[in-house]
């Protein structure tokens, strides 16, 4: 697969959390790409394989966008729904549209700290006296490329 992003990995760009921390954020019929994800415990087991061909698929449909998003729904301790946002329809892929207000929390740290920052998360959306629909994970980049920068950035989205 050529370089998709321009990055100093040749793969995940380099994240910058200002615009995602605690900010509000609207989706208008956002379009993605809709795929599942094998999990064991949240733990993702083909991840990278579902990645890999989505990615193959919107390249070759010229639909990349200008920055990447992708979003996970962790629906189930089996398995979870990915969304990657694109920048038109993509052949041979489940295509939806999310729509709606997210309020946004970026978080550090490696991954076992997920469930604390859910509570986190959930703390922050009360305190704005918001109701939340529910939540999707932005994890900003792949591991290597976490590795590579020094930080694995989660952004935590909040439907209300």
């Amino acid at each position: 697969m050529d370089k998709l992003y321009d990055s100093e990995t040749g793969c995940c760009p380099r994240f910058d959390p200002g615009p995602w921390d605690e900010k509000e954020v609207t989706f208008d019929d956002k379009l993605f790409v809709k795929d599942r994800v094998r999990s064991f415990f949240h733990i993702p087991l083909n991840f990278a394989k579902v990645m890999v061909r989505n990615m193959e698929k919107i390249s070759a449909a010229n639909a990349l966008p200008p920055m990447p998003l992708m979003l996970s729904d962790e629906n189930s301790l089996w398995g979870a729904d990915i969304y990657i946002a694109v920048a038109g329809d993509v052949p041979d892929s489940e295509m939806v549209k999310i729509s709606g207000t997210f309020l946004t929390k970026v978080f550090e740290g490696p991954y076992k700290n997920v469930r604390n920052w859910i509570g986190e998360m959930k703390k922050y959306v009360e305190s704005k006296k918001r109701p939340m629909e529910k939540m999707y994970f932005f994890y900003t980049t792949c591991p290597k490329c976490a590795e590579h920068y020094g930080k694995n950035y989660v952004v935590i989205l909040a439907k209300v």
